[in-house]
């Protein structure tokens, strides 16, 4: 492993046809590091923002809240394929189409919290095995309807009375070619997604992003300096400096009582724990102990 190992965090806009991990491997390659993972995946089909995790950032992954996505996104109305998107091996057309009023009363039922059925193209697992393993194998399973939110679902038409352009802000796990299946059902006509763009998760925006043909141009130290700090995916927790005595305790693992360091956060509650010069350099919970509450440091992220 390198000496100097690069660590931050990487927007990248991911473009279509490749999946999330040949997105990591571009990503390894260009660091020079194996340590490379993201916080989430897009489909080979999908474009936009893929936040890559690099070297030590890696692992930030397990701890990161959960944030809410933006996308942009097409609805094929008269068609409904395997895998809910138009990439699908086709089930159903229907050449009688909704007016658009139709659609955009059938999209405002969509708004909100709902149970959303996952479908079975997909990574999440049921007993150990990924839904899409078995999908291709021809197998269908059960899967329980989980609750998601919509916080935006704006619907627009197009020149063509099949397609309608989306944008939808929604809680993590939220399956768009699903959404789009659902709302065509309710119109009783069928839909699929036709196209996929990811503009937002949490406060990271695609504008932020780089392109890999504009990574592949650049030196290392250009590439470095792309980096976000690892502190970025922390940032809605709140910060506790602490002075070279306590800084030391952490580094070693032992918790810091509250009483001590002048802080009074809720059992539970996460910490940006940094140094004397406001240098992050762990993530810390709150947790209960004999002698009272305290920050207890969980991960240390500038350090091998």
């Amino acid at each position: 492993m390198p000496q100097h190992e690069p660590s931050g965090v990487l927007l990248l806009d991911k473009p279509a046809g490749i999946t999330s991990h040949d997105a990591v491997g571009l990503a390894r390659r260009l660091f020079g590091t194996r340590r490379v993972g993201h916080t989430g995946t897009l489909d080979p089909m999908a474009t936009g923002l893929l936040i890559l995790l690099i070297g030590r950032a890696a692992k930030a992954a397990e701890y990161l809240s959960v944030h809410s996505k933006t996308y942009e996104a097409t609805l094929c109305l008269g068609l409904t394929t395997d895998t809910e998107d138009t990439t699908g091996r086709v089930l159903s057309r229907s050449q009688t189409l909704p007016d658009s009023a139709a659609v955009l009363h059938a999209a405002a039922a969509f708004r909100g919290n709902l149970l959303q059925t996952p479908p079975m193209y997909s990574a999440l697992k049921i007993g150990g095995k990924k839904l899409v393993d078995l999908a291709r194998r021809g197998i269908e399973v059960e899967r329980t309807a989980r609750p998601i939110r919509i916080e935006k679902l704006e619907v627009f038409p197009t020149d063509d009375p099949a397609l309608y352009r989306m944008t939808v802000s929604c809680s993590a796990g939220t399956y768009i070619r699903t959404l789009c299946a659902d709302i065509g059902a309710a119109l009783g006509c069928g839909g699929a997604m036709a196209a996929l763009r990811r503009t937002r998760v949490g406060d990271f925006a695609l504008a932020d992003a780089h392109t890999p043909e504009t990574l592949k141009e650049l030196s290392p130290d250009e590439l470095s300096g792309l980096l976000l700090p690892t502190e970025t995916l922390f940032k809605e927790y709140p910060a506790v400096n602490l002075s070279l005595f306590f800084e030391k305790l952490a580094r070693s693992g032992c918790e810091i009582y509250q009483k001590k360091i002048g802080t009074s956060f809720p059992i539970g509650q996460k910490v940006r724990l940094r140094d004397e010069k406001s240098a992050f350099f762990a993530l810390g919970e709150t947790r209960d102990f004999p002698d009272g509450s305290a920050v207890k440091p969980i991960k240390l992220f500038d350090i091998e």
